[in-house]
């Protein structure tokens, strides 16, 4: 079992830049693909970004360039640094394990304002 504890979530302005962290809790965090999701009202959950075991990463075409993703095994925390933020980055962003099954946080809203 792994809990997902999100934070670092806000508001800011527009161009502007928030990191959001996501803490594990259990053993072998290092096996686990993380990823970070978002959901904005009335829209479905989407894919942000993502990184393996083994430090490969992908992202969503409308953050690629903007958003960095990162993870220190040592501290079981996976990171999203969010660079020129959109008002169409407001959304709650979510914490995700896979390694079989899926484990989710509880969610950090982030709002952009124009």
């Amino acid at each position: 079992q792994v809990q997902l504890v999100e934070s670092g979530g806000g508001l800011v302005q527009a161009g502007g830049s928030l990191r959001l962290s996501c803490a594990a809790s259990g053993s072998f965090f290092s096996i686990y693909t993380m990823a970070w999701y978002r959901q904005a009202p009335g829209k479905q959950r989407e894919s942000v970004a993502r990184i393996t075991s083994s430090l490969n990463t992908d992202y969503a075409d409308s953050v690629k360039g903007r958003f960095t993703i990162s993870r220190d095994n040592a501290k079981n925390t996976v990171y999203l640094q969010m660079n020129s933020l959109k008002p169409e980055d407001t959304a709650v962003y979510y914490c995700n394990a896979r390694y079989l099954t899926d484990f989710w946080g509880q969610g950090t809203q982030v709002t952009v304002s124009s």
